[in-house]
């Protein structure tokens, strides 16, 4: 059985009722005894850091399905534009100057419109964060690990 000693999504906050808090309880612990907590500890920490992860793929899923919802939109508006606006702007162009010129400079204007609106979507795509929360709490289970000066003594 677990107790929580604070928000289980903040940190490896739980850990099993009957572990020992002194020396002396430590002292008076089996090896079996003791090795039963650290895996049920271990395996307890395995399990909230996949609940985290998951959750935190969960929210920033949204972000990255929106920056590609944008993407698309942007790619797709960005042609269909282009198409049309390439034709009647060439064919005006075309008036006053050779067809190819025209058309160069409709590719040139359209080129502009495509960087910024690639700028765009790629400034949307940097708000997605990615699992920091995971990966801080991760980088801490080795320091967990470590043997401590305060721990138990002869």
């Amino acid at each position: 059985m677990t107790v929580p000693t604070q928000d289980p999504g903040v940190d490896s906050g739980y850990r099993p009722a009957d572990a020992p808090h002194t020396a002396d309880e430590v002292r008076g612990s089996s090896i079996g005894e003791l090795m039963r907590q650290v895996t049920s500890d271990l395996s307890t920490l395995v399990r909230q850091e996949v609940e985290l992860a998951k959750a935190e793929i969960r929210q920033e899923g949204r972000k990255v399905g929106m920056a590609a919802g944008l993407f698309g939109g942007a790619g797709f508006g960005g042609y269909m534009v282009a198409l049309f606006l390439s034709i009647a702007l060439w064919a005006g162009l075309s008036n006053v100057m050779d067809a190819g010129w025209a058309a160069l400079i409709v590719a040139v204007i359209w080129g502009a419109i495509a960087a910024v609106l690639y700028s765009m979507a790629k400034k949307n795509a940097r708000r997605v964060r990615g699992l920091r929360q995971t990966n801080d709490s991760v980088q801490r289970i080795p320091d967990a690990l470590k043997p401590h000066p305060e721990g138990v003594t002869r």
